[in-house]
């Protein structure tokens, strides 16, 4: 645990400018056998202090790779004069940042850092099963691996916190070829938030999902390819949640916003189908804690809901304090810094679409031509909205019936034009945490949606 080093800097903080003053550790591991063979076998740890003021519209930031009071004293005196030099060549003369109600937020829990044979015993017996089962694949890989994110923060206006954001995944990849003789791969992160040693304690319980996968995969083997078009298409949870975070989610991050995103000229205008909602959630979402909960950011900012699409409306932003003030509205605690030593980017947290009514199993129903897409290996888009994905797993939908499994393929579109032509959303919500959201910054995010029936571009062969 993080020593603390803030409660005796709090009479150095500057009280004319907003100030910022964070301990942060990071650790990972991560084990990769491939084909059996131990390829990767790493740990790693990482921490130290940073400081960052705020005067007249721009910041002063100073970080250290040293935990102890004298370098909080030092970041924080660098930091002020780095504000201040920055303020008289710069000139903007804005206003102080909105304060925040001074308030505590406690460590809900210590972690603890399992031994790395731990992950590597645990994988060894997932390569095992499935070298006992599966003989015949033509590779597979295995990697056990977790990370963490510690801060203790200190802001000028009073509000401090320790927080802990641990996470850990098993990540299984099958390969083999169809029939005419193409590589095929299916892969699927199993884990979420928690320690490596609360999240796996029996290599059985995954065995279930292990056959699953399998299953698919040899489906694939005797799989189609898609015919190309714009085809009715039922995204899955995860496709659905993919398309939050990549095509909306990062046009409404304000500091994106303001730099000209599709998000700009369509706030409170119709983007979507009145049946889409959806909120980037801070750490609880339909009753439930979010797969990566954010309950403080790291502006001392107390995390809160940020309402995205209402009824098929664009409604809000993603903010830190600065853009908050910018645009009128409510700093919603989205400013995350990956390491000691990088500076609050407005971040998602866990972005998602809620679910509405409908039963899969009626969505399926009610397609007579069309295709059921499950899973993505990638994806890109950009802040007009437009994106393409890629596609690894899907089948075709036939008179209202599953059919063949398709290959590889891409969907594509206008995040803000598909979302209109959403007309079933399934009852139920999927999670995924186990990626990182590349923003300068690397990030841990979480997204998810139900499944949602739409009309949008396919690719072929």
């Amino acid at each position: 645990m993080l020593p603390d080093i803030l409660t005796k800097c709090r009479q150095y903080l500057p009280t004319d400018a907003h100030t910022e003053v964070r301990v942060q550790k990071n650790r990972s591991c991560r084990v990769t056998l491939l084909s059996g063979n131990l390829t990767a076998n790493a740990k790693s740890e990482t921490s130290g202090v940073s400081a960052r003021v705020y005067k007249g519209g721009v910041y002063g930031f100073s970080s250290m790779a040293e935990c102890s009071e004298d370098a909080a004293r030092a970041v924080l005196k660098a930091a002020d004069e780095n504000a201040h030099f920055m303020d008289r060549r710069v000139g903007r003369g804005k206003g102080a940042l909105p304060t925040i109600q001074d308030g505590y937020l406690p460590l809900k829990s210590d972690i603890s850092d399992p031994e790395q044979k731990l992950y590597a015993d645990f994988a060894r017996e997932i390569d095992a099963y499935i070298v006992e089962k599966y003989p015949n694949l033509a590779s597979r890989a295995v990697i056990a691996t977790a990370d963490s994110l510690e801060k203790m923060l200190l802001t000028n206006d009073g509000m401090s916190g320790h927080t802990i954001l641990p996470r850990s995944y098993m990540y299984v990849f099958l390969n083999s070829e169809t029939t005419a003789g193409t590589p095929i791969e299916m892969f699927e992160a199993f884990g979420t938030s928690g320690t490596f040693d609360q999240n796996f304690t029996d290599p059985a319980a995954l065995y279930g999902k292990i056959d699953a996968l399998y299953e698919r995969l040899m489906k694939k083997r005797e799989g189609v390819y898609a015919d190309a078009g714009k085809k009715t298409c039922i995204l899955s949870g995860g496709l659905a949640g993919m398309l939050a975070h990549e095509a909306v989610g990062h046009t409404v991050e304000a500091d994106l916003v303001l730099g000209g995103s599709v998000a700009g000229p369509n706030l409170g205008k119709v983007v979507a189908s009145e049946k889409v909602n959806l909120t980037d959630f801070a750490h609880t979402a339909f009753g439930e804690e979010v797969p990566l909960p954010v309950y403080l950011d790291d502006e001392g900012t107390p995390a809160v809901d940020a309402p995205i699409i209402k009824d098929g409306v664009l409604v809000g932003y993603m903010n830190s304090r600065e853009t908050a003030q910018h645009f009128g509205m409510q700093p919603t605690g989205n400013a995350r810094a990956w390491a000691f030593s990088d500076e609050p980017l407005i971040r998602m947290r866990n972005t998602a679409i809620h679910p509405g009514t409908d039963k899969l199993e009626d969505m399926i129903a009610s397609v007579e031509d069309g295709y059921y897409l499950i899973d993505t290996n990638n994806g890109q888009a950009d802040t007009t909205g437009e994106f393409m994905f890629g596609v690894t797993c899907g089948y075709e939908i036939k008179n209202g019936k599953l059919g063949r499994a398709i290959l590889d393929t891409t969907i594509s579109g206008v995040a803000f034009e598909m979302l209109k032509t959403v007309d079933m959303v399934s009852d139920t919500v999927a999670w995924q945490s186990s990626g990182f959201c590349g923003k300068k910054q690397p990030m841990g995010v979480g997204l998810g949606g139900p499944a949602i029936r739409c009309e949008m571009m396919i690719g072929g062969r």
